[in-house]
C-alpha cells in the first residue's frame, strides 16, 4: 500500500457546468494538481440529454487518471458514460434498488447519512461508502460539525469507507482526515476560482501528507 493509499484521500464533487468542453477542461485541470481517488458528477439542474453529454465529456478524462467517475443519481446515465460507479441520495430503498440492480458491476456509493440510525440502516446494505454531508453541503468555510462527529463514530466501528463533505476552505481537509475518514470531498474549495483548481488539489494533498493520520498506525 502507498503512502497515499494509507491515508484520508480527496474526493472532487464537480461544480454546475452546463457545456461539456468547459466541464472537460476544468476537471481535467483539477486532475493535473495531484491524487484525486473519486469525481462525482451531480446533475444538479441540467436536463437528462444535457447531462449526458456532460458525463460523456468526463467520464473517460477521469478514469485516465486514474480516479473513479461516480454519477450522482440518473443510473442510466452512468450506464451510458460507462462511469466506474453510482451515488444514490434517494433513501434506503432506492439504494437497495440501486445495489442489487447494478453491483458489483458498478460501484453504488450511499448518501443522506444524515445520523446514526440513517447511516446503520444504510450500512446494512453494504454500499462502497456511505457520504457524511451533502454533495452542495459546502456552505461554510469549515465541514459541518455532526458530519464529523458521525465520520468519527463511523469509522471507529465499521469497515465501510466513509466520505466527508468539506468546507469552502482548503484546510478543512485535516479536520477530516483528523476524524478518521477514509475521504474528503470538496466542491467550492477547488473549483470556485477560475484557473485555480490544480493549484487547490495539489494544495489539499500537501495538507493531507504532512498531518492526515495513517491507517493502522
Amino acid at each position: 500500500m502507498s503512502d497515499i493509499e494509507n491515508r484520508c484521500r480527496l474526493v472532487l464533487i464537480a461544480p454546475p457546468m452546463d457545456d461539456p468542453d468547459a466541464a472537460r477542461e476544468l476537471i481535467a485541470g483539477a486532475l493535473r494538481g495531484g491524487d484525486v481517488a473519486s469525481v462525482i458528477l451531480p446533475q444538479y439542474g441540467l436536463d437528462e440529454r444535457a447531462f449526458q453529454d456532460v458525463a460523456e465529456a468526463v467520464v473517460p478524462l477521469v478514469q485516465k487518471a486514474g480516479a473513479a467517475a461516480m454519477v450522482a443519481g440518473d443510473s442510466r446515465i452512468a450506464a451510458r458514460s460507462k462511469a466506474d460507479g453510482l451515488h444514490v441520495d434517494g433513501g434506503r430503498d432506492v439504494l437497495a434498488d440501486a445495489i442489487e440492480r447494478f453491483s458489483p458491476g458498478m460501484m453504488v456509493g450511499a448518501g443522506r447519512a444524515k445520523d446514526r440510525h440513517s447511516a446503520l440502516e444504510i450500512g446494512e446494505l453494504r454500499p462502497d461508502y456511505v457520504f457524511f454531508g451533502k454533495l452542495d453541503g459546502d456552505i461554510k468555510a469549515e465541514p459541518h460539525p455532526r458530519n464529523l462527529a458521525l465520520a468519527e463514530w463511523w469509522a471507529s466501528m465499521v469497515e465501510i469507507p466513509c466520505i466527508v463533505m468539506g468546507g469552502r476552505d482548503i484546510s478543512s481537509v485535516v479536520e477530516i482526515a483528523q476524524s478518521g475518514a477514509e475521504f474528503v470531498a470538496l466542491r467550492d474549495a477547488v473549483f470556485a476560482e477560475p484557473g485555480a483548481a490544480a493549484i487547490k488539489v495539489t494544495e489539499a494533498n500537501a495538507l493531507l501528507d504532512e498531518k492526515a493520520p495513517r491507517f493502522g498506525d
